[in-house]
């Protein structure tokens, strides 16, 4: 048990990361929907914003045991530094180990390819996340500092992603801003919801022929399946998506997975303060799809900013 007084008001499980920085923010995350973090005598949560003054209390627990194996399994690195890595993610395999999935994952791949921080959960470098059937870009931090400066990055939204999606119908040109919390009904889906967080997505259409559209998406904050959420909501789902998507037309057609791709990224790199534009060339399925549909265009190469 540890015990410490507020000295800067603002999320706790921001300000436990950044209090112990051993410690990664999703160990608190996992702490305090545990009952492991007390503001005052009272459990908190996430979102909770202690002020200046109060005590906090930490029981520190461990999370459940996952072994993380190294394992020798192709990576296509699109940028490697002694301080990051950036790979180019292929559907159908997720980012950590998670019960359920203890091997086979991005960082057991990372782990036999280069060392990374240690830290006392199972997502050692991990800064964010591509959903299991997402394909593209991903950066990982290679050292401590670099991981740290990375999340405050995210949060600070001074990282900016851009994404190809192949979708079932038209989007148009638009900015979505709708909050997105989970689903009341439908622990693992998220939904549109007055009480969820704030989410803001642009989305571009690039090409539209016979319902089908290829839209560029970029997404301004970074919720749990904002663009599938959001493109949901506009009874445009992405081609493929068996959460969010249009099942009978998924299993007519046969699509292997949801047509997602995180294209490319761009961010200072937090060590060598340079601006770093990282590109992810979409993958042979996403490219067959495009062609199949008609969709296939000189928007999906690099040449586009």
């Amino acid at each position: 048990m540890k015990s410490f007084i507020v000295e800067n008001s603002q999320r706790v499980d921001t300000m436990l990361s950044k209090h112990f920085p051993s410690y990664s923010r999703s160990y608190f995350q996992h702490l305090i929907q545990h009952g492991g973090v007390i503001c005052n005598g009272k459990r908190v949560k996430n979102h909770t914003i202690p002020k200046v003054g109060d005590e906090i209390t930490l029981f520190f627990t461990h999370v459940p045991t996952i072994q993380l194996k190294p394992q020798n399994i192709p990576l296509k690195v699109l940028f490697e530094d002694q301080y990051l890595i950036s790979i180019n993610k292929p559907p159908g395999i997720v980012v950590h180990p998670a019960p359920g999935h203890v091997e086979n994952t991005c960082v057991n791949a990372l782990l036999h390819h280069c060392r990374l921080p240690i830290l006392k959960d199972v997502r050692p470098g991990i800064v964010h996340r591509l959903d299991r059937y997402t394909s593209g870009v991903l950066i990982v931090a290679k050292t401590l500092e670099v991981y740290h400066k990375l999340i405050a990055a995210f949060s600070m939204r001074k990282i900016h992603k851009e994404y190809l999606a192949i979708t079932v119908g038209n989007p148009g040109n638009q900015v979505v801003d709708l909050p997105i919390g989970r689903h009341p009904t439908k622990r693992k889906k998220m939904s549109i919801t007055s009480s969820g967080k704030e989410a803001i997505t642009r989305i571009m259409t690039l090409k539209s022929k016979n319902n089908f559209s290829l839209v560029r998406v970029v997404p301004i904050t970074g919720r749990m399946h904002q663009i599938r959420t959001h493109l949901k909501y506009l009874n445009t789902p992405i081609l493929g998506d068996v959460v969010y998507g249009p099942r009978k037309l998924n299993h007519k057609l046969k699509v292997g997975r949801q047509l997602l791709h995180a294209q490319q990224i761009t961010f200072m790199h937090p060590v060598l303060e340079k601006r770093m534009r990282i590109f992810a060339p979409i993958l042979e399925d996403f490219q067959e799809w495009s062609n199949k549909l008609g969709l296939n265009s000189v928007s999906v190469k690099e040449d586009i900013d």
